[in-house]
């Protein structure tokens, strides 16, 4: 089979998102920044509802349509979500616009009951809005090696006066 520069683009492409979404999967709450209309940018946790990257490079979340977040999102919908794992030295910074989307069957297909704890009246809660976040690009930071390599290198470096190398991986990804 002959791969054409289109095919790889794809495959890239599909493998950016599958990768992507392997690191934030497991990733409870991230950080949801906006700005304010003060021109602050503002930070605040949230928690993502889909259970896999859809293949528009959306990411979904639930929001009270009445606090200060839907407000910032909605005067400035540029806005960036950040995910950490310290754990497991992973990080990961996504930048994209976001939207208030009316979409009845999307909140039903993500609704869960913890949801229910801070919307009572399920999916036609008229203070419920569903938040996407369409991706535009992104950039992680995934470091493999083991606490005490990563040690012995930060050593080497304030010794040698040379910034440490090899340790773990960073890209940024384009989606669109």
């Amino acid at each position: 089979m002959h791969l054409t520069e289109d095919t790889i683009t794809q495959s890239d492409e599909s493998n950016n998102r599958t990768r992507l979404w392997a690191l934030i999967h497991d990733i409870r709450f991230a950080m949801f920044t906006t700005r304010h209309g003060n021109g602050q940018l503002h930070s605040r946790p949230v928690t993502t509802q889909n259970s896999a990257l859809d293949e528009d490079a959306n990411l979904w979340f639930f929001m009270s349509r009445g606090g200060e977040l839907v407000a910032d999102l909605t005067d400035d919908p540029t806005v960036s979500v950040v995910y950490a794992d310290p754990n497991k030295d992973s990080y990961v910074s996504v930048s994209g616009t976001a939207s208030v989307v009316e979409d009845l069957a999307k909140k039903h297909k993500l609704w869960s009951k913890l949801a229910e704890a801070y919307f009572p009246g399920g999916v036609t809660d008229p203070d419920f809005a569903l938040v996407q976040v369409n991706i535009v690009r992104a950039g992680y930071w995934d470091v493999k090696e083991s606490k005490l390599v990563q040690i012995y290198q930060m050593a080497k470096a304030a010794f040698t006066g040379k910034p440490p190398t090899g340790l773990g991986e960073h890209a940024e990804i384009r989606m669109r």
